[in-house]
Protein backbone atom coordinates (compact mmCIF):
# COMPACT_ATOMS: atom_id res chain seq x y z
CA UNK A 1 0.00 0.00 0.00
CA UNK A 2 1.31 2.98 -0.73
CA UNK A 3 2.18 6.38 1.12
CA UNK A 4 -0.71 8.20 -0.08
CA UNK A 5 -3.33 5.51 0.19
CA UNK A 6 -2.40 5.28 3.64
CA UNK A 7 -3.22 8.83 4.45
CA UNK A 8 -6.67 8.55 2.32
CA UNK A 9 -7.47 5.73 4.23
CA UNK A 10 -6.32 7.33 7.35
CA UNK A 11 -8.13 10.31 6.66
CA UNK A 12 -11.56 8.81 5.88
CA UNK A 13 -11.17 6.90 9.26
CA UNK A 14 -10.44 10.24 11.16
CA UNK A 15 -13.90 11.81 9.02
CA UNK A 16 -15.47 9.21 10.49
CA UNK A 17 -14.60 9.29 13.44
CA UNK A 18 -15.60 12.93 14.20
CA UNK A 19 -18.70 12.27 12.27
CA UNK A 20 -19.74 10.13 14.92
CA UNK A 21 -18.43 11.81 17.91
CA UNK A 22 -20.31 15.21 16.51
CA UNK A 23 -23.71 12.57 16.31
CA UNK A 24 -22.94 12.22 20.01
CA UNK A 25 -22.54 15.10 21.28
CA UNK A 26 -25.79 16.09 19.74
CA UNK A 27 -27.54 13.19 21.32
CA UNK A 28 -26.67 14.26 24.83
CA UNK A 29 -27.37 18.08 24.05
CA UNK A 30 -31.04 16.26 23.03
CA UNK A 31 -31.32 14.41 26.29
CA UNK A 32 -30.18 17.16 28.57
CA UNK A 33 -33.25 19.29 29.49
CA UNK A 34 -32.91 23.19 29.09
CA UNK A 35 -34.24 25.42 31.52
CA UNK A 36 -38.02 25.15 31.84
CA UNK A 37 -39.89 28.79 33.28
CA UNK A 38 -42.87 28.81 35.55
CA UNK A 39 -43.78 32.35 35.98
CA UNK A 40 -46.31 34.23 38.31
CA UNK A 41 -47.64 37.09 37.19
CA UNK A 42 -49.45 39.19 40.02
CA UNK A 43 -49.61 42.07 42.27
CA UNK A 44 -48.25 42.51 45.81
CA UNK A 45 -49.44 39.30 47.29
CA UNK A 46 -47.30 37.47 44.46
CA UNK A 47 -44.47 39.86 45.61
CA UNK A 48 -44.18 39.60 48.42
CA UNK A 49 -45.03 43.16 49.82
CA UNK A 50 -44.05 43.61 53.99
CA UNK A 51 -41.80 40.43 54.39
CA UNK A 52 -38.48 40.94 55.49
CA UNK A 53 -37.00 38.94 52.62
CA UNK A 54 -39.69 38.76 49.68
CA UNK A 55 -36.84 36.78 47.65
CA UNK A 56 -36.70 34.00 49.99
CA UNK A 57 -40.15 34.60 51.83
CA UNK A 58 -42.99 34.96 49.13
CA UNK A 59 -45.08 32.16 48.16
CA UNK A 60 -43.19 31.60 44.51
CA UNK A 61 -39.80 31.66 45.94
CA UNK A 62 -41.38 28.88 48.51
CA UNK A 63 -42.21 27.03 45.09
CA UNK A 64 -38.77 27.23 43.72
CA UNK A 65 -37.39 25.67 46.93
CA UNK A 66 -39.62 22.73 46.20
CA UNK A 67 -38.48 23.01 42.67
CA UNK A 68 -35.10 22.27 43.30
CA UNK A 69 -35.20 19.10 44.40
CA UNK A 70 -38.50 18.11 42.99
CA UNK A 71 -37.81 19.08 39.32
CA UNK A 72 -34.07 21.31 38.65
CA UNK A 73 -34.75 21.53 34.89
CA UNK A 74 -37.51 24.32 35.93
CA UNK A 75 -36.91 28.08 37.23
CA UNK A 76 -39.19 30.24 38.58
CA UNK A 77 -39.72 33.86 37.66
CA UNK A 78 -41.73 36.31 40.16
CA UNK A 79 -43.31 39.13 37.59
CA UNK A 80 -45.35 40.29 40.79
CA UNK A 81 -45.82 44.13 41.35
CA UNK A 82 -47.28 45.71 44.27
CA UNK A 83 -50.61 47.83 43.30
CA UNK A 84 -51.12 46.49 39.91
CA UNK A 85 -55.04 46.17 38.87
CA UNK A 86 -55.31 44.05 35.75
CA UNK A 87 -55.42 47.13 33.49
CA UNK A 88 -51.32 47.58 34.48
CA UNK A 89 -51.16 44.01 34.06
CA UNK A 90 -52.16 43.92 30.39
CA UNK A 91 -49.83 47.13 30.10
CA UNK A 92 -47.56 45.80 31.52
CA UNK A 93 -48.13 41.86 29.49
CA UNK A 94 -45.83 42.36 26.42
CA UNK A 95 -42.43 43.01 28.44
CA UNK A 96 -42.74 40.43 30.53
CA UNK A 97 -43.70 38.07 27.85
CA UNK A 98 -40.22 39.02 25.95
CA UNK A 99 -38.96 35.46 27.92
CA UNK A 100 -40.18 31.91 26.94
CA UNK A 101 -42.59 30.43 29.51
CA UNK A 102 -44.03 27.37 29.78
CA UNK A 103 -46.50 27.59 33.15
CA UNK A 104 -48.22 31.14 32.97
CA UNK A 105 -49.92 31.69 36.80
CA UNK A 106 -52.01 34.32 36.46
CA UNK A 107 -52.91 35.90 40.02
CA UNK A 108 -54.22 39.63 39.34
CA UNK A 109 -57.53 41.23 40.29
CA UNK A 110 -57.15 42.00 44.15
CA UNK A 111 -56.82 45.54 43.48
CA UNK A 112 -59.62 45.54 41.07
CA UNK A 113 -61.74 44.13 43.87
CA UNK A 114 -60.35 46.36 46.76
CA UNK A 115 -61.23 49.44 44.56
CA UNK A 116 -64.50 48.83 42.99
CA UNK A 117 -63.59 48.01 39.43
CA UNK A 118 -66.27 47.05 37.69
CA UNK A 119 -66.48 43.17 37.26
CA UNK A 120 -66.58 43.14 33.63
CA UNK A 121 -63.71 45.67 33.39
CA UNK A 122 -61.80 42.77 35.85
CA UNK A 123 -63.14 40.09 33.69
CA UNK A 124 -61.95 41.84 30.00
CA UNK A 125 -58.05 42.77 31.09
CA UNK A 126 -57.96 39.09 32.54
CA UNK A 127 -59.06 38.00 28.79
CA UNK A 128 -56.89 39.86 27.26
CA UNK A 129 -54.03 39.23 29.42
CA UNK A 130 -54.55 35.44 28.28
CA UNK A 131 -54.83 36.27 24.60
CA UNK A 132 -51.57 37.43 24.84
CA UNK A 133 -50.06 34.97 26.31
CA UNK A 134 -51.16 32.49 24.13
CA UNK A 135 -50.06 34.75 21.32
CA UNK A 136 -46.69 34.63 22.40
CA UNK A 137 -46.78 30.98 24.43
CA UNK A 138 -49.07 28.81 22.66
CA UNK A 139 -47.91 26.16 24.58
CA UNK A 140 -47.59 27.11 27.67
CA UNK A 141 -50.20 26.13 30.66
CA UNK A 142 -51.79 28.80 32.22
CA UNK A 143 -53.55 28.70 35.79
CA UNK A 144 -55.72 31.49 36.27
CA UNK A 145 -55.71 32.35 40.06
CA UNK A 146 -58.81 33.29 41.64
CA UNK A 147 -59.73 35.90 44.44
CA UNK A 148 -62.22 36.72 46.67
CA UNK A 149 -63.46 40.03 48.30
CA UNK A 150 -65.30 40.47 52.07
CA UNK A 151 -68.82 39.96 52.68
CA UNK A 152 -69.44 42.96 53.58
CA UNK A 153 -68.72 43.95 49.91
CA UNK A 154 -72.32 43.38 49.37
CA UNK A 155 -73.20 42.20 45.79
CA UNK A 156 -70.05 43.26 44.28
CA UNK A 157 -68.20 40.75 46.15
CA UNK A 158 -70.04 37.98 44.43
CA UNK A 159 -69.70 39.16 40.79
CA UNK A 160 -66.56 39.68 41.37
CA UNK A 161 -65.56 36.30 42.80
CA UNK A 162 -67.75 35.31 39.75
CA UNK A 163 -65.26 36.60 37.33
CA UNK A 164 -63.15 34.08 37.78
CA UNK A 165 -65.14 30.93 37.80
CA UNK A 166 -66.62 32.45 34.23
CA UNK A 167 -63.65 32.33 32.84
CA UNK A 168 -62.33 28.83 33.97
CA UNK A 169 -65.88 27.46 33.01
CA UNK A 170 -66.02 29.24 29.33
CA UNK A 171 -62.40 28.46 29.00
CA UNK A 172 -61.64 24.77 29.59
CA UNK A 173 -58.22 25.44 28.46
CA UNK A 174 -57.28 27.50 31.89
CA UNK A 175 -56.51 25.68 34.90
CA UNK A 176 -58.20 26.96 37.71
CA UNK A 177 -56.88 27.89 40.95
CA UNK A 178 -60.04 28.85 42.57
CA UNK A 179 -59.08 30.96 45.56
CA UNK A 180 -54.78 32.35 46.09
CA UNK A 181 -55.21 32.77 49.35
CA UNK A 182 -57.30 29.72 50.66
CA UNK A 183 -56.70 29.17 54.14
CA UNK A 184 -55.07 32.42 54.80
CA UNK A 185 -57.59 35.15 53.78
CA UNK A 186 -59.24 36.36 56.58
CA UNK A 187 -57.14 34.16 59.81
CA UNK A 188 -54.83 36.58 61.94
CA UNK A 189 -52.12 34.11 62.48
CA UNK A 190 -51.64 34.08 58.60
CA UNK A 191 -51.37 37.88 57.89
CA UNK A 192 -49.46 40.84 58.26
CA UNK A 193 -51.10 43.88 60.55
CA UNK A 194 -52.96 45.10 57.89
CA UNK A 195 -54.96 42.02 57.62
CA UNK A 196 -54.20 41.93 53.72
CA UNK A 197 -51.03 40.64 52.83
CA UNK A 198 -49.71 37.49 53.92
CA UNK A 199 -46.94 37.39 56.40
CA UNK A 200 -44.24 34.55 56.12
CA UNK A 201 -46.18 31.56 57.59
CA UNK A 202 -49.40 32.67 55.47
CA UNK A 203 -46.98 32.54 52.54
CA UNK A 204 -45.70 29.67 52.77
CA UNK A 205 -48.99 28.39 53.48
CA UNK A 206 -49.96 29.81 50.25
CA UNK A 207 -47.13 28.01 48.28
CA UNK A 208 -48.23 24.44 49.49
CA UNK A 209 -51.50 25.24 47.90
CA UNK A 210 -50.54 26.75 44.60
CA UNK A 211 -47.95 23.62 44.40
CA UNK A 212 -50.89 21.16 44.75
CA UNK A 213 -52.10 22.28 41.15
CA UNK A 214 -48.20 23.00 39.40
CA UNK A 215 -47.27 19.67 40.80
CA UNK A 216 -48.69 17.36 38.05
CA UNK A 217 -47.89 20.57 35.70
CA UNK A 218 -43.87 20.39 36.74
CA UNK A 219 -43.72 16.43 36.24
CA UNK A 220 -45.53 15.84 32.84
CA UNK A 221 -43.03 15.41 30.14
CA UNK A 222 -42.03 18.17 28.33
Amino acid sequence: MSKFTSRRSFLRQSSVFLLAAGALRAADAVAVPAHRTILFFGDSLTAGYGLDEPAAESYPARIGEKLKAAAPAWKIVNAGLSGETTSGGLRRIDWVLRQPVDIFVLALGGNDGLRGIGAPVTKQNLEAIIRKVRAKSPKASIILAGMKMPTSMGPYAADFEAVFASLTATDKTLIPLPFLLEGVGGMPAMNQPDAIHPNAEGHRKVAEHVWKTLEPLVGMPG
